[in-house]
């Protein structure tokens, strides 16, 4: 992949039209999408569910969840979620942008906002939700050998789901797509010719 900037990033980010707001048919959600460079290279956050939580045990998904009443918008979702499952402070997060919205089929309408977090950091994942942190360098989601698309069936529908494997760890539906739309801001799309698969969480 071509080098990430920073600037390029944040310029296109900043022509990303204002979310709209979440269908009424949908749970409104907000994840933190956590960017930091470690010896100049590009690396994002992600965490390992625990398989105690209500949904989507232990998948690997972004930091965030479900809009609560007190929230005034997804940003703060996002934030406060990105608090109390990891420990990351909201002061220390520079938001650089939001991604276009996604809609799952289980019922989701998720937003989510690209930001620069400080590394090294002390996290604090919380037990009850976080199984491990993960940290992995934006290069291997420019590899097209890692991505695949597979059928899914969810309360008897079944769609095509975009998947990314390395070894063991497996990325798939709304953070599968969540990272499809972010690598399209730097010009990068590892699934040609099924970019337009649903990718469900």
């Amino acid at each position: 992949m071509a080098r990430l900037s920073l600037p390029l990033l944040k310029e296109r980010l900043s022509l990303n039209p204002k979310p709209a707001p979440t269908p009424p048919n949908l749970l409104p959600a907000g994840v933190l999408v956590p960017l930091f460079f470690s010896q100049g290279e590009p690396q994002l956050l992600f965490t390992q569910r625990t398989l105690t939580v209500k949904d989507h045990r232990g998948q690997i998904a972004f930091p965030g969840g479900v809009q609560d009443l007190k929230d005034p918008n997804l940003l703060a979702t996002a934030l406060r979620e990105s608090q109390e499952e990891i420990g990351l402070e909201p002061e220390v997060v520079e938001v650089l942008g939001a991604l276009p919205p996604i809609a799952t089929i289980t019922g989701y309408g998720i937003t989510a906002y690209v930001a620069l977090i400080p590394y090294p950091y002390e996290f604090h994942p919380n037990p009850r939700e976080v199984k491990r942190l993960l940290f992995l360098p934006v290069a291997g989601f420019c590899d097209t050998g890692r991505w695949s698309t597979g059928n899914y069936t969810y309360k008897g529908r079944t769609t095509r789901v975009c998947y990314w494997r390395q070894n063991k760890t497996v990325v798939w539906g709304a953070t599968a797509r969540i990272l499809l739309n972010f690598l399209a801001l730097m010009d990068e799309n590892p699934l040609p010719g099924d970019r337009d698969a649903t990718c469900l969480d």
